[in-house]
């Protein structure tokens, strides 16, 4: 039988799945863009202390503080708990839960953001917990559907949803004649469709979809051990949780994502108060910032699966000192460019964001080789880190920044982020590698050993 899509379904899979992830992160991610906006709005008002009257959506920093990090604990308490869903009964009951209650809280948001404080981060705390469900996600897709010769483009693919996120949700904020709140409906009307299509057309298992063919079968399978072929779900936790290997790749993908989530959160702020531009302009700039980086995520990823001529260690070391190093080092230029050159600050920062496009070839293709068949725990604790990025992110702010104009404040933030990164580097070089761990070559393990080391 002819298939429309011959044997390229999985790219039908890795696509859908990539739109749901953009739709989760887009739900959480729009507030701090719709912030500059939503204290304009003086449908619903409020009295301050010396009696004259403000938007009731007008937060300030110790509430949009709350705001950001009700979504950090809520993904915190759900990375774990949402791996073992995925593990014990597969991506798509989980997954899809998750995305039905991340569109009904975004929907709500407008109705509750300027009467309760607390609801509101009720609300946002089901959020995270929605997405806490991204990157347990992405590791189950790639163990699943991706060949080994594929990974990084797979990686690539998968982990660019916040950029992307960014771009539409900047987009639609900028060019929205119906106001803040309608952002917020559409984004839930469109991951609740997004999360239904996806749910229609996936399958856990390829060997079981009546969509995909021998032969494509043979290339998601080939050279994959018959350990990780079966997929047993017994997990190893222990041997991963203290594999020096993996804690770094866990490390290094702490400081890359806690640099690139300062960025999507506070660079509307930054660009507002400290450079000077105007909403319209912050929105486009947004978007077309991070779009530039992503055709070179792709040729990233090309490159690194393709190549062949340098070993995979070594291209691992390149592509992740560009991915953590480098970045660092443009986090630190970019705090100290004068707000008189503006342009050239946004120019610095989309420089900062291609560097990061390195990170399918770094960090997570050492932590999906070494790992295997449980590249969906090591990538899922990847969300762990990030949840903690969207806590230490906000704290560091919190902590640094009292005026949101004052450039210096914020140069603090920026150098204390770009000493994590060197530091991280540092370390990759020590302890990463290209080969499978010994525990993802044991196909089955006994009772005891499973409640010892699994």
């Amino acid at each position: 039988m002819t298939r429309l899509w011959g044997n390229y379904f999985r790219i039908i899979i890795v696509v859908t799945s990539f739109l749901c992830l953009v739709s989760i992160c887009s739900n959480h991610s729009i507030i701090n863009l719709t912030f500059i906006c939503m204290k304009e709005d003086f449908s619903l008002t409020t009295a301050t202390e010396n009696g004259t009257l403000k938007s009731a959506y007008d937060f300030n920093q110790n509430q949009k503080t709350y705001i950001n990090w009700a979504v950090g604990f809520g993904t915190i308490l759900g990375t774990f708990p949402m791996n073992y869903l995925f593990v014990r009964i597969g991506a798509r009951i989980p997954f899809f839960s998750a995305g039905i209650l991340s569109a009904i809280a975004t929907g709500l948001t407008p109705f509750v953001a300027g009467q309760s404080m607390w609801i509101f981060v009720t609300l946002r705390f089901l959020q995270g917990i929605s997405y806490s469900a991204d990157f347990a996600a992405i590791g189950m897709v790639i163990s699943k559907w991706a060949p080994l010769n594929e990974t990084a483009i797979f990686i690539a693919i998968l982990t660019s949803f916040t950029s992307i996120s960014s771009i539409i949700t900047s987009g639609l904020c900028a060019s929205s004649t119906f106001g803040w709140k309608w952002s917020f409906y559409l984004h839930a009307v469109s991951g609740s469709i997004l999360f239904v299509t996806w749910f229609l057309l996936y399958k856990d298992d390829p060997t079981l979809h009546k969509s995909v063919s021998s032969k494509e079968l043979l290339k998601i399978q080939k050279n994959k051990s018959e350990a990780h072929i079966k997929d047993n779900k017994i997990v190893p936790y222990l041997k991963i949780f203290t594999s020096p290997v993996i804690l770094t790749v866990w490390f290094c993908a702490f400081t890359e994502l806690s640099t690139f989530i300062l960025i999507s959160q506070y660079a509307p702020a930054y660009f507002r108060e400290v450079l000077g531009f105007d909403i319209v302009t912050i929105g486009l700039l947004n978007g077309i910032m991070t779009a530039i980086h992503i055709p070179f995520r792709f040729v990233c990823a090309f490159l690194s699966d393709k190549i062949s001529f340098i070993s995979e260690i070594t291209k691992i070391h390149i592509f992740n000192t560009l991915a953590v190093g480098c970045v660092g080092i443009s986090f630190i230029v970019f705090g100290f460019i004068p707000a008189k050159h503006n342009i050239t600050a946004v120019v610095c920062l989309a420089i900062l964001e291609c560097f990061m496009s390195f990170n399918s070839g770094g960090f997570y293709k050492c932590g999906t080789l070494h790992a295997r068949q449980f590249s969906s725990t090591v990538i899922s604790a990847i969300q762990f880190s990030k949840c903690v990025a969207l806590i230490t992110g906000p704290a560091l702010v919190n902590l640094f920044v009292s005026d949101e104009s004052n450039q210096s404040q914020w140069s603090h933030v920026f150098m204390t982020l770009a000493a994590t990164t060197f530091v991280a580097n540092i370390l990759s070089f020590v302890y990463f590698m290209d080969q499978p761990a010994e525990w993802t070559k044991e196909e089955n393990c006994s009772k005891k050993e499973q409640d010892v080391n699994c």
